[in-house]
């Protein structure tokens, strides 16, 4: 008898192509990986893995049952859709995965409104760096949705079995400290911030890259010195005026020592919630309408159903 977790485990081989990779997926380590394809082989009786340079891949054997796990997988997955949608109600594990600054903003007072209208519903949630990290564990039904963003420099490309449904629009400003040579401009163009030391997310983040393309297109190498996951870090950093980064203004609006300047052209970044195709279960749809319902009363929030 083929473990099923351990089936799951191979699978997630497959889908991200290599053993560290599956790893940061679920959120174990590489050793781990190994070590249960090891025990499924035992199971299975053949060599579902094989050597390639520094790490595996898998033979034939393994391709076969990793695809018939991937199936399973899916399987599963709908049955649990169709159970919570026999009588309509919104009940059972939520889980979502959203974006430092969109837990905070959007995702926490959301889940507030979900208790209250929707006790039967189990959320879960974890924050991650973007796209790049959350979308591949929605695919594999991990996650049932996700917050991400999309920056009007890197416009997003997310495979097709995903739908994407904008929240909200953020007008993306250029921090500095308050002391900063650059603070008394009311407007500035992109092109003149050169020679600066900068703050962003890590490198392969939504942040990282967007903000690096931006600066590009005017000719403009960013010089990234300081990285920190969320803002509330950055703009600690910018305020000391070690640095200077561009951010959403709803994120960082307000925080001591800081001045957000508009900049030229105009660059913004959208937030939407991603789910998996086809009809939405009633708990991920109820979910959607109270990230809706929530950005359509923060002060400083544009809501918008474009993408």
């Amino acid at each position: 008898m083929l473990n099923w977790e351990r089936l799951r485990v191979l699978a997630a081989v497959a889908e991200h192509g290599s053993v560290g990779a599956a790893a940061a997926a679920l959120h174990v380590t590489g050793p781990a990986i190994t070590q249960q394809i090891r025990k499924l082989e035992r199971e299975a009786g053949t060599a579902l893995v094989e050597p390639e340079g520094r790490g595996m891949r898998l033979t034939t054997a393994g391709w076969i049952v990793a695809e018939a796990a991937g199936a399973a997988g899916g399987k599963i997955a709908a049955a649990e859709h169709a159970l919570t949608e026999l009588d309509g109600r919104a009940v059972g594990p939520l889980r979502i995965g959203a974006l430092h600054s969109s837990f905070r903003l959007l995702l926490a007072p959301a889940l507030h409104a979900l208790a209250q209208r929707h006790p039967d519903i189990v959320p879960s949630a974890r924050s991650g760096g973007g796209a790049i990290d959350m979308i591949p564990l929605l695919l594999s039904h991990d996650l049932d949705a996700v917050i991400i963003e999309n920056w009007s420099s890197l416009p997003m490309r997310v495979p097709p079995r995903v739908q994407l449904h904008p929240l909200v629009d953020h007008d993306v400003v250029l921090a500095v400290g308050s002391e900063h040579p650059l603070a008394s401009r009311e407007h500035i163009d992109l092109a003149d911030v050169r020679d600066q030391a900068w703050a962003a997310c890590p490198p392969g983040t939504d942040h990282h890259e967007a903000q690096l393309q931006i600066m590009r297109r005017h000719d403009v190498e960013v010089d990234v010195r300081f990285v920190a996951d969320d803002f509330p870090t950055q703009m600690t950093i910018v305020a000391g005026g070690l640095a200077v980064s561009l951010a959403p203004r709803a994120a960082v609006e307000g925080f001591p020592g800081v001045r957000l300047i508009p900049v030229s052209p105009a660059v913004t970044r959208t937030i939407a919630v991603a789910i998996r195709g086809g009809p939405p279960s009633p708990a991920v749809e109820a979910l959607v309408i109270a990230l809706r319902e929530v950005v359509r009363v923060i002060p400083g929030q544009t809501p918008t159903d474009r993408m």
